[in-house]
């Protein structure tokens, strides 16, 4: 499969798992899965067809590991606008972890934080390359260093998707370590 393929399978699969199920007639379980063949069904019906070996192909090779399937169930891993309660455990975070963003989002969080925003929680990175490449979806990326331990001490609850993103409801803006 080409990558342009690989690329509008999973895009339209962040759509529809994360954001707009309703659009092609689907109902995502409380946890947040569908059935396999479900969605397959859905998504040629709405005229995208996708193979079940092509599905397959975009879930174990995409490098950011968006999506999950268990047995004949998929989801996203996180990321949902649409409510879903992913069921992840309370998780101990490592002392840093790191956000990546804009300059022109740099007033907002020093005055309030990282927010969730549209979605469930704020999405962080273990590590500072991982925050660069989220921060350069939307521009040149500020990366933002994140007193995890700090966070943890004003009640906010820590947990860790499938893929390591970890998510957390709220950081304040005294844990944050911003540049220069």
């Amino acid at each position: 499969m080409d990558d342009r393929r690989m690329v509008r399978i999973s895009k339209y699969l962040a759509r529809h798992l994360r954001h707009e199920p309703h659009r092609i007639g689907i109902e995502l379980d409380p946890r947040g899965w569908i059935e396999i063949e479900v969605l397959l069904q859905a998504a040629a019906a709405h005229g995208f067809p996708i193979g079940r070996e092509e599905l397959e192909h975009v879930v174990a090779s995409n490098d950011k590991r968006r999506y999950a399937i268990e047995g004949n169930r998929i989801r996203a891993s996180q990321g949902h606008t649409v409510a879903v309660d992913l069921d992840l455990p309370v998780a101990e975070p490592p002392a840093f972890l790191y956000h990546g963003t804009v300059r022109g989002s740099l007033a907002a969080i020093r005055s309030e934080g990282l927010r969730p925003m549209s979605r469930h929680h704020v999405h962080l990175s273990p590590d500072r390359e991982t925050a660069a490449r989220v921060g350069a979806r939307r521009g040149v990326p500020v990366v933002l260093a994140v007193d995890a331990a700090a966070t943890r001490a004003a009640g906010h609850e820590f947990r860790v998707s499938a893929n390591g993103v970890w998510l957390v409801d709220h950081v304040p803006p005294s844990c944050i370590r911003f540049p220069g």
